[in-house]
């Protein structure tokens, strides 16, 4: 037993088992081939629906049957991946040239779903059969061992086109991910011709022919001056909008029609689109939306945003490139297997790979046709002999015993045992010569090729694979001839599926939205004590003042163009916008202090609220429950961030108390033990909001502040402590950092 027990370091063994795991989801998963463009589940798809004659003219067969098999054979990596892939090489908006034919539910635009595969028909498209399967069986290919070593599959498909170009990829593997655009493939076919007649070609030359991306759902590629960088190093990201369309409306107003999206909008993303332009609305970023609607179809895309009669559209169309995906960013990143390992590639490497390959293949292809041309016309040579002497071939076949004596004879002149008419037949049929396969052919020849029709026939196939050996022979020797037989092959696959290119490149100017000036005025804030705030005009406050007060927590003018700060226990400053809160009637409920602010009542309490501009003008005083004490200028609380730290606190701290200073002459903190410390305001020194500040007062074991209050100059103030009233002004006057005097009632 401790002979088969291997000891190994645990770090090498890990190390060296990722590095498999990694390679094998790199090349056998997740990275497209750069010859065929094609990942390993694709490929093997595609071929397996190839093996079971699913062709294009033929009935479409249950998606379920293609994954089934395709698994049982080829993939065992389970059904979900081979049915998603298949179901991706259906959909026309995510792939500029489908490779499968998908009858019934395939999913949508919007992210809607395929059915189940148990319900979806496919078959092969047409160019899938013509460009990537068409030579499978003239051995153009290598052929490898499928996993269990039962079947054979094409190490790659002989594809006649970059389909890497004109599909792209998208996979993530470890530690790399690809992500490649989709092109025009007339673009792309145009730039293979030219790299054929011009291998020194450059890639801003080929870029004369491949213009950028053209992606499936059209919009518009803004930043063209940025693509030749991107196509000579591989890497970069490529900016996109979608188009918008403005149409008249009713009543003079102007309805924005956005008739294709980013190629990244596809599926979820376009409800998130339809859902931040209604934030755009709710966060008052902007009023101008009346309404919002997807009317998209099978036709095509179309959603209507209905704007107010006095909108800017232009105006409002940059908000939404600023503020949506309407404008988005397609990050290129063009990795593939190259020759067995990953490589990012520019363009012309990716076209010379293919253009390699193609040579590679047809060389291949030409090899084994000139081979079956070369034995065909062995063949043909022998029955046209034959023909010429055919009355001495029907001598020797009647006088042989068996077929062995006839072939013999008909190969090596043996005439033993064979019945001759004359001496002269016999002195004739030694002569004979003829190969192993012309005289295998003269005994399989049937009676009817006597005729004199048939012969002309044979005479004429003789010329014709003559004229066939010449051509493969000039094929093979002159890679110019080569070169010209794979252009024809390529224009003709132009002439048949190229189409107009449906991405527009341009230099699109940067989107720049204008706010609509607010004209600034003084409103009044309130917050009643359930939370709900809202601001209502200075007039509608002064007619209801003496309801406003009694009926809300907080109540101060402030601007309408400024902000609202919230203290809290845990040290936080929350702002935020007036504008994001409702103005309107006195008696209207308002919104939850919660919804505007990332403040969470359930998780901490407010202390105070005061807006932005008071701040600025005066000081703020922080007591906390270990009786740290600070006065910071309000002015540091000037803050765009919503979120920011108001103070700095220690372990198990929390604020108890933020006082903005006006008047107060006196601070006097008391404990949960029952101490009051009353001492000046002047005693506490300024500090920063990042500051922890200094000790207000001695505390017992244990004991911490649970009040604070402040006493107002030529007047008492007077508090409950226990069931009884104490006149703060009248505490034994002491010195921070003092034990203060404990009450007793």
């Amino acid at each position: 037993m401790n002979d088969r027990i291997i000891k190994t370091e645990y770090s090498e063994e890990m190390q060296k088992s990722f590095i498999d795991y990694a390679m094998s989801v790199i090349i056998a998963r997740a990275l497209p081939d750069v010859r065929d463009g094609l990942k390993p589940v694709q490929r093997r798809t595609l071929y397996d629906m190839h093996e079971l004659g699913i062709r294009y003219d033929r009935p479409y067969r249950k998606s379920a049957r293609i994954v089934g098999d395709t698994m049982g054979k080829y993939h065992p990596h389970g059904d979900s991946s081979i049915y998603e892939a298949l179901v991706v090489m259906t959909q026309d908006f995510k792939r500029g040239l489908p490779l499968v034919d998908g009858h019934g539910n395939f999913g949508n635009i919007e992210g809607d779903g395929a059915a189940a595969m148990r319900y979806t028909e496919a078959r092969l498209q047409k160019i899938t059969q013509e460009a990537f399967l068409a030579d499978l069986d003239k051995d153009v290919v290598d052929f490898v061992p499928n996993f269990d070593e039962t079947e054979k599959e094409p190490s790659v498909l002989p594809a006649k086109i970059p389909n890497l170009l004109i599909n792209g990829s998208e996979g993530i593997a470890v530690g790399m991910a690809t992500n490649i655009p989709p092109h025009n493939l007339s673009e792309v076919i145009d730039a293979v011709k030219a790299y054929m007649l011009n291998e020194n070609i450059t890639v801003k030359e080929l870029m004369r022919y491949v213009k950028g991306p053209d992606f499936p759902t059209g919009g518009i590629v803004i930043n063209k001056d940025e693509l030749l960088s991107i196509y000579e190093t591989g890497t970069g990201k490529i900016k996109i909008r979608g188009r918008v369309e403005f149409e008249k409306a009713k009543g003079g107003r102007t309805n924005l029609v956005i008739t294709e999206i980013p190629y990244t909008m596809i599926g979820a993303n376009i409800s998130k689109f339809l859902s931040d332009v209604a934030a755009l609305s709710e966060s008052k970023k902007t009023q101008d939306i009346v309404d919002i609607s997807n009317q998209s179809s099978k036709e095509g895309i179309r959603i209507v945003i209905e704007l107010k009669k006095d909108a800017d559209p232009e105006n409002f169309v940059n908000l939404l490139y600023k503020k949506t995906r309407l404008e988005d960013t397609f990050g290129v990143n063009m990795l593939a297997i190259y020759e067995g390992r990953p490589e990012t590639m520019n363009l012309k490497q990716i076209i010379k790979a293919n253009v390699d390959f193609q040579f590679q293949t047809a060389t291949r292809k030409y090899t084994n046709l000139l081979a079956k041309e070369m034995e065909r016309r062995e063949v043909q040579e022998g029955l046209i002999k034959a023909c010429n002497v055919i009355d001495l071939i029907i001598e020797i076949l009647r006088g042989s015993k068996d077929r062995a004596m006839a072939k013999a004879c008909l190969v090596e002149g043996k005439t033993e045992g064979i019945k001759f008419k004359s001496r002269e037949s016999k002195i004739m049929a030694q002569q004979l010569m003829f190969t192993e396969k012309q005289a295998n052919a003269i005994l399989d020849m049937r009676l009817y090729k006597l005729i004199g029709l048939e012969i002309e026939a044979l005479i004429h196939e003789h010329e014709e694979t003559m004229a066939n050996i010449y051509r493969y022979e000039d094929i093979l020797e002159s890679r110019d001839s080569m070169a010209q037989v794979i252009i024809n092959e390529l224009n003709a696959l132009k002439k048949e599926y190229g189409r107009k290119r449906r991405t527009v490149i341009e230099n699109g100017q940067e989107a720049v939205y204008k706010e609509k000036e607010i004209e600034e005025m003084e409103v009044m804030f309130l917050m009643d004590r359930f939370g709900y705030a809202k601001t209502i005009d200075m007039i509608t406050y002064e007619r209801n003042k003496e309801a406003a007060d009694s009926e809300n927590r907080y109540v101060f003018p402030c601007k309408n163009t400024g902000r609202i700060c919230l203290f809290t226990d845990t040290g936080q400053l929350y702002t935020i916008k007036v504008m994001d809160l409702p103005f309107g009637k006195f008696r209207d409920k308002g919104i939850p202090i919660d919804n505007v602010s990332n403040f969470s009542s359930e998780k901490e309490e407010l202390l105070l609220i005061a807006s932005q501009d008071m701040l600025n003008l005066c000081q703020v005083l922080f007591v906390t429950a270990q009786s740290m004490v600070k006065v910071v200028d309000g002015s540091e609380f000037d803050v765009a961030k919503r979120t920011v730290a108001a103070t700095k606190l220690n372990d198990q701290d929390r604020v108890v108390s933020v006082a903005v200073l006006k008047e107060q002459r006196n601070v006097v903190l008391q404990t949960k033990d029952g101490y009051f410390l009353r001492f000046p305001i002047e005693e506490i020194p300024e500090k920063k909001k990042g500051a922890i500040g200094v000790r207000g007062m001695k505390l017992g074991e244990k004991d911490f502040v649970e009040n604070v209050y402040y006493t107002q100059p030529a007047a008492d103030t007077s508090v409950e402590y226990k069931g009884k009233n104490i006149v703060l002004n009248h505490l034994k006057a002491g010195k921070r950092d003092g034990k203060g005097t404990k009450l007793r009632v």
